[in-house]
């Protein structure tokens, strides 16, 4: 399956160029390993999307409920880490 995502560019050029290597998105989607994920620059300034494309594959996927581990308000406190482990 192909599932197109929005991206900004930062992030977009990272995953481009084979630096960031993992994604925390939403769960408002149906994604299993092997899915095709199309992530498309969107400029949030000029609200367009540029036309730039990447494809990449879920390798590893879960899904968690952040609030089964932390509380709501130790959330707004420290907010997470989102950490890439080599």
């Amino acid at each position: 399956m192909e599932i197109r995502k929005k991206c900004w560019p930062e992030l977009f050029r990272k995953i481009a160029e084979g630096k960031k290597k993992t994604d925390v998105r939403l769960a408002d989607f149906d994604l299993k390993e092997g899915d095709v994920i199309v992530f498309e620059e969107y400029s949030p300034l000029t609200k367009e999307y540029t036309g730039r494309v990447v494809k990449k594959i879920a390798k590893n996927v879960s899904k968690i409920k952040v609030t089964d581990f932390n509380s709501i308000e130790e959330i707004n406190r420290h907010g997470h880490y989102i950490i890439e482990l080599e």
